[in-house]
């Protein structure tokens, strides 16, 4: 057998919709998935042609051998064909002696039946047991199983038969019979058949082939003479595409009792069948297998029907057959036919993968979120049988991550949380900077008014306190509101301002902190900090900043009149750090979280805030690059109550770059 020299099967990328059933199907797990696009690893194929018969949308296409064929046809030469005992199967339209004539109506002649080469096959099988009573065979009629023995099992090629499969067989029978310049084709429903042996057959075509030549031509069945098949004529060899078939051609009895003969089909089967015969852990004097359920469900059939009706149909064609046959020329044919050779050799081709080492595998395991044996599903979704198997193929360049469902799954989840993170944000923002402008419009329209009622208020105050110290009680009033009002309007021009940061090379542990200790300190609060960071400098406007550690520290206090304890940390990650003002406080009700950066909204009691700062906090920090978000509880049954801001700053950034570190809309969900 010659190694495959041409992609026997390939993709057709627009096709392809990377639904891994080809993977799955593979036995020799020959098919890469790269870039989320699947093709054949040539040198891994066996050419079974699972995943031509698997894949609904056509994506996978075996080698196309109709040219070829015509080419041969009309180069002068007789050429003979050669159809397997399959065909009954494939054709039930059409009568066995019109499918002759429409061969012949394509220039072949003979047509012979592959079944007298299974004939002699079998034959030869017969005479292996008997002359090696205690060797073990492995069955060599399957091209797909013999290649995946000599890729991926070479230790069992000592087993194989040194027999010719039935196709070869014939081959040698026709150019002993016809003449040695003989071209041979071979028509079947095996895609392997196409690289088993080019020295022996000249072309392969598929029935799906052969219909499409048929077409081509315009060849139909009504226009047609009937004619025979060419001798030899053969006998039991015409069921050999059912399984079991060579065992009952060679008169070979699968007996339960003994356990000496063992049938094994499809891709698992074949697959546990040789496992198990390599392990020693069966007796078998010799193991029936192939790739298919039986020749008759091969990749290169074009029929539709069920497997059972196909297996009638052979039945049904044999029986007449047997019924018409003269043994006695059967006996001649297969007389004359003995002084064929049927020995072959095999070669190995060792593709199997090195084991990787355990850390690499684990590594990949981890990176698809499988830390434990319970976190490996094992459920096949990815074309591998098991997480472990999947890990390996991407270790060897032939699977990624991304084929895991579970895996693909999560990381879909979070690219939706992510998203919807970032609408949140993007309807934060847009909101913020329509207040902002309504709130810089208002600001500017009252200031100077108000300028002017403060003035004249303490003008009157100084000039008429001593005459009527009534009348200056109502001006101290007046000055006091007067006073609040010019607060808020600089808070709104603060909220509302676009000043450029201007960013210095700042301690932020110690700046922080001074400015906290800086402020008045309830009695019975305890003021504590925890500096993990490892680089303390960060680049920030810390006149602005300044400002946000204010309004955080001042808010805790307010909230803890009772005493408690104020956390202010720090921590850092590579270009990202941390600060967080904790406290022990009543917390803030649910209800409430999703309001608290908006302007205006404050839980203090009526004349004791403006709810600005916390607006103009998230201004300077969004101003910085950074993000701001806030947990809070208020149920003591659920855990200590109190309220966490936590702001995430870039340790450094370009101002003419895009945002480099987007916390999205404030986390405002009510935690412990």
């Amino acid at each position: 057998m010659t190694a495959i020299s041409e992609a026997l099967v390939q993709t057709v990328p627009e096709k392809c919709r990377v639904c891994y059933t080809c993977v799955r199907e593979c036995p020799a797990k020959a098919i890469r998935i790269q870039e989320g696009q699947a093709e054949v690893v040539t040198e891994r194929c066996i050419a079974c042609g699972n995943c031509v018969k698997v894949c609904t949308r056509g994506a996978k296409k075996a080698r196309v051998n109709i040219s070829d064929v015509e080419t041969l046809l009309a180069s002068g030469r007789r050429v003979a064909a050669m159809i397997a005992p399959s065909f009954p199967a494939d054709f039930p339209g059409i009568t066995p002696r019109k499918l002759v004539g429409m061969l012949n109506k394509l220039g072949f002649h003979p047509v012979t039946e592959v079944a007298f080469g299974a004939d002699l096959v079998a034959h030869a099988y017969r005479e292996l047991l008997r002359k090696n009573p205690d060797r073990r065979y492995i069955a060599v009629n399957c091209p797909a199983v013999v290649t995946y023995v000599e890729k991926y099992m070479p230790q069992l090629i000592p087993f194989l038969a040194p027999i010719v499969s039935p196709m070869v067989a014939e081959a040698r029978v026709v150019r002993r019979f016809y003449g040695e310049d003989t071209a041979v084709v071979f028509i079947g429903p095996c895609i392997a058949k196409k690289d088993e042996a080019p020295a022996e057959v000249d072309q392969v075509l598929t029935f799906i082939e052969l219909q499409e030549l048929f077409r081509k031509a315009g060849i139909h069945p009504d226009q047609v003479d009937e004619a025979s098949f060419n001798p030899p004529t053969p006998g039991l060899g015409m069921v050999f595409p059912i399984s079991g078939g060579m065992l009952q051609a060679a008169d070979i009895k699968e007996d339960l009792v003994s356990g000496d003969i063992v049938t094994a089909e499809g891709r698992a089967g074949f697959l546990e069948a040789l496992k198990e015969f390599g392990n020693m852990d069966m007796d078998a004097k010799l193991l029936e297998l192939l790739c298919c359920d039986g020749c008759i469900m091969g990749p290169g059939m074009s029929t539709k029907e069920a497997i059972f009706r196909r297996r009638a149909r052979i039945s049904q064609y044999s029986r007449n057959k047997l019924n018409e046959i003269n043994f006695n020329h059967w006996n001649v044919a297969m007389e004359r036919a003995g002084e064929v050779a049927l020995d072959r050799e095999f070669a190995e081709r060792d593709t199997r993968l090195s084991s990787p080492e355990e850390d690499d595998v684990n590594e990949i395991l981890h990176r698809m979120g499988k830390f434990t044996p319970e976190d490996e599903l094992n459920c096949g979704a990815c074309g591998y049988d098991t997480c472990r198997e999947h890990a390996i193929a991407i270790l060897k360049g032939l699977a990624e991550s991304e084929m895991c469902l579970p895996y693909a799954i999560d990381q879909l989840k979070l690219t939706v949380d992510e998203l919807a993170g970032t609408k949140v944000a993007l309807k934060h923002a847009e909101k913020m900077a329509g207040m902002g402008q309504l709130a810089a419009g208002i600001a500017h329209e009252v200031n100077n008014p108000l300028g002017v009622v403060l003035m004249y208020a303490h003008t009157l105050l100084d000039e008429r306190s001593a005459e009527d110290p009534e009348l200056a009680e109502d001006l101290r009033t007046i000055a006091v509101h007067a006073d609040r009002c010019k607060k808020i309007v600089a808070g709104l021009l603060d909220f509302a301002r676009q000043n450029k940061v201007s960013r210095r090379e700042t301690d932020l542990p110690a700046f922080a902190i001074k400015v906290a200790s800086d402020l008045p300190r309830p009695d019975g609060v305890e003021f504590i900090t925890d500096n993990r960071m490892k680089d303390p400098m960060v680049s920030l406007d810390d006149d602005q900043f300044a400002q946000v550690v204010i309004n955080l520290v001042q808010n805790a206090y307010q909230a803890m009149s009772g005493g408690g304890r104020l956390l202010l940390s720090f921590d850092d990650r590579d270009n990202k750090v941390s600060i967080k003002v904790a406290d022990t406080g009543t917390g803030i009700e649910p209800e409430n979280m999703k309001k608290i950066f908006e302007p205006f909204f404050t839980t203090k009691p009526r004349g004791k805030g403006t709810g600005l700062g916390l607006a103009v906090t998230y201004g300077i920090v969004k101003m910085h690059r950074g993000g701001i978000t806030a947990v809070s509880n208020t149920d003591p049954g659920k855990g200590p109550t109190g309220t966490t801001f936590t702001v995430t700053l870039p340790r450094r950034v370009n101002e003419d770059e895009g945002r480099i570190d987007n916390e999205g809309a404030p986390d405002n969900s009510p935690g412990g």
